[in-house]
């Protein structure tokens, strides 16, 4: 199979994931997220929950420390954007690949040993380099004031085409400005194609090994097999993923600051990949979106919105079911996300996908028909 070839399912796959992503700004509409902004976390993080899924999901190594990608990847492409061009894919490319070096040194140490002692190495190397970017590489990272673009940056190729502008530069595409819905659909874009490649790795002979290796990685080392380089590949291609959403991060907010690589950021894709579905290729993407919504949206609702939405209750209770809810939302949203992951871990094991199969198998078995024949068990002559 070719490069572009696929099988009929992975097509129809790409093509109603593609739908999905290119009409978000009307499905998301009823729900009160269809704000430019908002859309962009959701497919750049959704790239992120992808490439973590390719570790974690295939493989079974359980990274604690992914967010030292994604901070990786934004510094590079702001740093790209200082020193040669605000033109964004010269800041994908050096992103990925910085990003992928960088995975290639913690994956070859961290990946000496295996199962927990795995993931405290790699949450040891990323809060390491959260500190380092903190404090001891501030001449880099500009510390807690975070990287920026300054009037003064060289920016070498685009003043070499053009005299500096009155104002700070934004991020475009061969000349094109990436703001508004034009950010969100270069990031849609993006999307589909970081989702293409995901599908090919999960359809190789590549993604076979991997899920060998989760399988029964001791069984696969008595036969001879050597995992290490196929779970080295993996860990690098998560970290370039990681590394490709840090820099969208950048593409729409020119700035990259030592947060991003904080633990609380590398817990977060972990969870987003078990809320959707651990080893599926659809789950992340729904476990991110789900998240960043209760974080962005979910959070913002109030005992005035909670009043109005409660009107249909009769006065005597009005206020207790307003008290009640007004726990579970605006700095309480937290809680409702916990008591969540918790019914998800719980009844779906394999996250929201899991509960997505089931619904579909009821239905299936419901609109299949059973001849009165095949409903007795004839005896045997």
């Amino acid at each position: 199979m070719t490069l572009f070839q696929m099988t009929r399912r992975d097509a129809l796959v790409l093509l109603a994931f593609a739908a999905v992503i290119l009409t978000m700004p009307l499905w998301t509409a009823p729900i009160g997220a269809n704000y430019p902004g908002l859309m962009q976390k959701f497919v750049i993080f959704a790239i992120f929950a992808i490439g973590f899924n390719v570790l974690f999901g295939l493989t079974g190594y359980l990274s604690f420390g992914h967010a030292a990608f994604l901070g990786v990847g934004s510094y590079t492409a702001v740093w790209t954007f200082k020193l040669l061009t605000m033109d964004v894919l010269p800041a994908i490319v050096f992103a990925i690949l910085v990003s992928g070096l960088f995975a290639l040194a913690i994956g070859y140490l961290s990946m000496r040993r295996s199962g927990i002692y795995f993931s405290i190495l790699t949450l040891a190397f990323a809060q390491m380099s959260y500190n380092l970017a903190y404090s001891v590489l501030t001449p880099i990272t500009n510390g807690e004031t975070s990287l920026q673009l300054t009037l003064q940056d060289p920016r070498v190729i685009d003043l070499a085409l053009a005299p500096r502008g009155a104002g700070l530069p934004t991020a475009s595409l061969f000349g094109q400005t990436l703001t508004g819905l034009g950010g969100f659909y270069f990031c849609a874009v993006v999307l589909i194609v970081a989702f293409f490649i995901a599908i090919k790795i999960f359809a190789s002979p590549f993604g076979m090994m991997l899920r060998g290796i989760k399988s029964n990685q001791t069984r696969m080392s008595y036969t001879g097999f050597n995992t290490r380089p196929y779970a080295l590949t993996a860990f690098v291609i998560s970290g370039m993923y990681a590394g490709l959403a840090g820099a969208l991060l950048a593409v729409t907010d020119p700035l990259a600051g030592a947060e991003r690589m904080q633990w609380t950021a590398s817990g977060e894709v972990v969870l987003m990949t078990i809320l959707g579905g651990v080893g599926t290729l659809i789950g992340p993407v729904i476990g991110a979106w789900l998240i960043k919504y209760f974080e962005n949206i979910f959070s913002a609702f109030n005992e005035q919105i909670l009043s109005r939405f409660f009107d249909f209750v009769p006065d005597p209770l009005h206020d207790t079911m307003v008290a009640i809810a007004s726990k579970f939302v605006g700095e309480g949203w937290q809680l409702t996300l916990g008591l969540l992951f918790v019914l998800v871990v719980v009844f779906l094991p394999g996250g929201i996908m899991e509960g997505v199969r089931r619904i579909g198998s009821l239905f299936g078995r419901r609109s299949t028909p059973v001849s009165p024949g095949a409903a007795r068990a004839q005896p045997a002559e």
